[in-house]
């Protein structure tokens, strides 16, 4: 099975006031090539899909569009979670006519941690992979705001909330990975996607290493050895997360 991970889209973006619609098209045009070519079974979409909360139409037709050809290719499942610039609500109002297409949109924190544990099965109805689809975690999601709370004791509470969270979705998709085994199908992959900062993610193939520094940096420790692939989407620039080649950033398509 192979996967394909993207992320920060931004489409509808405008550099300098130009309107960049021809080159999203050129992009998607060629991302939907490339899954044909490749022969991708799952594509994931981390995060920032479109550049504002209130996307163009021009910007949607552009997605919706993108979605139901990729849908007709060898692509048995697409996995899309809301980044920092995509509203939720937007992003998740048609995600049950896209459920008829095998696209999984997951636009806010779930009320259950279940409902962000995905299992992807193929047109056979064999299981593919268990996907913790995690999407951009807000102040509001996961901390009870106290009144003289410092901007140290702000971040360390969306950290160590942020943490409780994918600690959680792990867990369960651990679970699911085990039931899997038990009914005949071993060593289902488990796949996370999440958009947020990351310590020590440094950049790739750049022939220069940076760092990126954040308030809210997690790190790499929130997920466990069972993972197989963590899908990464916030940092423009492909990077590697301490080096490990399993957690990765893969930036973003237009620079």
């Amino acid at each position: 099975m192979k996967v394909l991970h993207t992320s920060d889209w931004h489409l509808g973006q405008s550099l300098y006031g130009h309107k960049r619609y021809e080159e999203f098209k050129s992009f998607l045009n060629w991302l939907g090539s490339l899954i044909e070519t490749e022969g991708i079974r799952v594509l994931l979409i981390a995060g920032d899909v479109f550049d504002s909360s209130t996307p163009s139409n021009r910007a949607q037709e552009l997605y919706y569009d993108f979605l139901q050809k990729a849908s007709r290719t060898c692509c048995q499942n697409i996995v899309v979670i809301a980044g920092n610039h995509d509203s939720p609500s937007f992003l998740d109002a048609p995600k049950r006519l896209l459920r008829v297409l095998d696209v999984y949109v997951i636009g806010q924190k779930a009320e259950t941690a279940e409902d962000e544990v995905l299992v992807l099965y193929d047109r056979k109805d064999k299981p593919q992979a268990v996907v913790c689809a995690v999407p951009y975690l807000r102040d509001r999601d996961i901390r009870i705001v106290e009144s003289g709370e410092s901007v140290e004791e702000k971040g360390a509470k969306l950290i160590a909330g942020i943490r409780e969270h994918y600690r959680n979705v792990c867990s369960l998709a651990e679970q699911k990975q085990s039931e899997l085994s038990k009914e005949g199908n071993p060593e289902i992959p488990i796949i996370v996607m999440g958009h947020l900062f990351m310590a020590g993610a440094k950049a790739v193939g750049s022939g220069k290493t940076r760092e990126l520094g954040s308030l809210t940096q997690v790190d790499a420790d929130i997920f466990p050895d069972s993972i197989d692939y963590v899908a990464l989407g916030h940092l423009h620039i492909p990077r590697q997360v301490n080096e490990a080649e399993h957690i990765r950033y893969c930036g973003s398509p237009i620079p």
